[in-house]
């Protein structure tokens, strides 16, 4: 398996997005399409500090990353968030997931920030086998409230 990772252009939403419901299917949730096409637009709006890359194996689409940068009261470079993640499951294994973190880590440090961090649940032991070798579990639990 060859794979190349590209950022998203607006050609590529039927191809994401099978792969968008995919991770919400794998975290068992159901999200409304109207929301998934202001995602979409924002994801490819230069005036947001959001943006997604997908991962490709010849002209098969994979795997994608979403990630949004933001401010820190706690250094001057900003932060990236790295927000969804998602690896299709013919594809899981083969180092995806990886390379689609690097690229994070790759546009996170043009931009300047000083930090990329993400969530993922208690359940997720393969991808958790990755991020430990890759990244520091900073010991904090996180907390919600929805409105």
């Amino acid at each position: 398996m060859t794979i190349e990772i590209r950022a998203i252009n607006a050609e590529n939403k039927p191809l994401w997005y099978p792969l968008w419901r995919g991770y919400q299917a794998f975290y068992k949730t159901d999200i409304a399409e109207a929301v998934s096409n202001v995602t979409w637009n924002r994801l490819l709006d230069p005036a947001e500090l959001m943006g997604a890359a997908m991962a490709w194996n010849g002209d098969k689409a994979v795997g994608f990353v979403h990630h949004i940068q933001h401010r820190s009261c706690w250094t001057t470079g900003d932060y990236c968030y790295l927000q969804d993640l998602f690896v299709a499951d013919d594809a899981r294994g083969h180092g995806v997931g990886r390379k689609l973190i690097e690229y994070v880590y790759a546009y996170a440090k043009s931009k300047g920030c000083s930090r990329v961090h993400w969530l993922t649940h208690e359940s997720n032991t393969d991808a958790m086998e990755l991020y430990n070798k890759i990244a520091s579990r900073s010991g904090f639990i996180q907390y919600r409230h929805l409105l």
